[in-house]
């Protein structure tokens, strides 16, 4: 944690933060606005969250995130862009889906490069899981859709498995989708495909 996401922490987070509660959160009000809701799970250092909500102030995006260092760099990057749509729980995503999230509440559902947990023995801790994507259909509107993203082949025909496998959902694609324009490259990312990495898009609708 550097100096800058600690001070982050405690001068930015109450403005730009939104305190985990048991209680069904009202988006609207919480943005002050009503527009579309974007959430994003596990935004990491945040620095995609930032440039998404930057290039599209018409959506409001809610990311959540346990870690203290990315939590504190996301804040300032709001601050530095001057960014009033985007918000931040840190906090457990499972525990503020099932309390905090309203059915039908969400137009999208962002889960770029969640750990791949790449070991057999790990996969049960992998996030996308059926119990999960059930949950996010019953907090996405009709429509709304979800987009993961990952660098690791086996993990995206993991996700592809089970996404088809849920019958609230529909590919965007034949199977894998070409990126969204708003999905922006990170240095890391960009640097695997100059390696010759892959990178997989997995979008589905809830229907």
């Amino acid at each position: 944690m550097s100096n800058a996401q600690t001070r982050a922490l405690e001068t930015l987070l109450p403005r730009w933060g939104i305190a985990y509660l048991e209680t069904r959160l009202d988006l609207d009000a919480a943005f002050g606005r009503v527009a579309p809701k974007i959430l994003e799970i596990g935004f990491g250092m945040g620095d995609s969250t930032a440039a998404i909500a930057a290039v599209h102030p018409q959506n409001d995006y809610l990311g959540i995130e346990v870690h203290g260092p990315g939590v504190g760099s996301l804040l300032n990057q709001i601050e530095a862009l001057g960014l009033t749509n985007l918000r931040v729980i840190q906090h457990d995503a499972v525990e503020v889906l099932k309390h905090m999230i309203a059915p039908a509440s969400l137009d999208g559902v962002h889960i770029f490069f969640p750990d791949p947990w790449h070991k057999k023995k790990h996969h049960k801790r992998r996030l996308i899981q059926p119990e999960l994507v059930a949950l996010l259909c019953d907090k996405l509107k009709p429509g709304g859709y979800l987009h993961a993203a990952t660098d690791w082949q086996e993990y995206a025909e993991h996700i592809l498995a089970v996404l088809s496998a849920e019958p609230l959902l529909a590919n965007t694609a034949a199977d894998y989708a070409p990126k969204p324009d708003y999905r922006p490259l990170t240095k890391f990312e960009q640097r695997g495909i100059n390696l010759g990495h892959g990178v997989w898009d997995i979008v589905f609708r809830k229907i």
